[in-house]
């Protein structure tokens, strides 16, 4: 059962005010620096003893001094006033240059395709922004974890989010060895995937993939079935090197295996066209100047897009 409050209003009002007469020993300096009237300084200290519950300065025609409950709150307001104010100058940082710590989460494949050169080049153009890289492949919730952004392929990024294209669209495809093609009819349609061995993978979800295709411009999803299940592209991939059956990949993934003979390419008219792998984020009006930077810099290195679709390595799952 949720109990009843309120929240206390004007804890912090008069206090620097109060700090201001302390330190000047003076209504009348306290003002000025301030830029109030005297008068407006009385009235808040008067607020303040009232809200306190006792006198913090003695008053005379001459002087002012702090009482021994003036004494005591200066002590312990004005270190605590100081820290609000570097707090506020720290925070006004963050919000007026890149700077700080830029949290992302990461797909582990992307890893050697972020580093060289988008993340090293970042870091040499920015140098007061910290990147932090969590590799994960599970979908988090950025704001509830505390990231900045995160990256994945552009069908797991849900269309509340700002996405940043980082590569172009490419097709998933199906590959295999040329020995698991030894003595083996290579599949011409979908239907015949039914007599080979797939290598499958586990969504992060726990659920099974199914093999994605593209049939006369009808999507189409069909489940199969063989000797492996994996939760990562790249030990489908390997797999597939040697022989174990037939993976359906990003093309880039595949694309060294394929150029060096290693993998063959099938059913290639049924290839389904994926969306890329996007930056992604929350709000555009929430937008830190570190996260501003780090977009602006992904969008003015066109060649990165280049060399992230002929890496071979692609976000594993998610």
């Amino acid at each position: 059962m949720k109990q009843n409050f309120t929240v206390r209003q004007g804890a912090l009002d008069g206090v620097e005010v109060f700090l201001s007469v302390a330190q000047h020993r003076s209504f009348r300096r306290a003002a000025a620096e301030l830029g109030v009237t005297p008068s407006a300084v009385s009235q808040t200290v008067r607020v303040l003893e009232a809200r306190i519950g006792a006198a913090l300065f003695i008053r005379t025609t001459r002087s002012v001094g702090l009482t021994e409950a003036g004494e005591r709150f200066l002590s312990h307001a004005k270190p605590a006033f100081d820290e609000l104010v570097a707090a506020s100058e720290v925070a006004r940082g963050l919000g007026q240059r890149p700077t700080g710590l830029l949290r992302l989460s990461v797909p582990r494949a992307v890893m050697p395709i972020l580093l060289e050169p988008l993340i090293a080049s970042f870091c040499q153009a920015y140098p007061e922004v910290e990147v932090e890289i969590s590799t994960s492949k599970e979908l988090i919730d950025l704001a509830a974890e505390g990231f900045d952004a995160g990256i994945r392929l552009g069908q797991f990024v849900d269309a509340d989010m700002v996405a940043v294209p980082l590569t172009p669209p490419f097709r998933l495809i199906v590959v295999g060895s040329p020995a698991y093609f030894a003595g083996r009819r290579r599949p011409r349609h979908t239907d015949d995937l039914r007599q080979h061995a797939c290598l499958r993978w586990r969504r992060s979800s726990g659920a099974l993939a199914l093999w994605s295709f593209n049939d006369n411009g009808h999507a189409i999803e069909i489940a199969v079935s063989g000797p492996l299940i994996a939760n990562d592209f790249s030990t489908m991939l390997g797999a597939a090197v040697e022989g174990m059956g037939l993976a359906q990949l990003p093309e880039p993934m595949a694309a060294e295996g394929l150029r060096a003979g290693k993998l063959v390419h099938v059913l290639e008219s049924f290839a389904p066209v994926m969306p890329g792998v996007f930056l992604y984020y929350p709000d555009r009006r929430q937008v830190m100047p570190k996260l501003r930077a780090f977009i602006d810099h992904v969008k003015s290195r066109p060649a990165s897009q280049s060399q992230v679709t002929s890496t071979p390595g692609l976000p594993e799952s998610t």
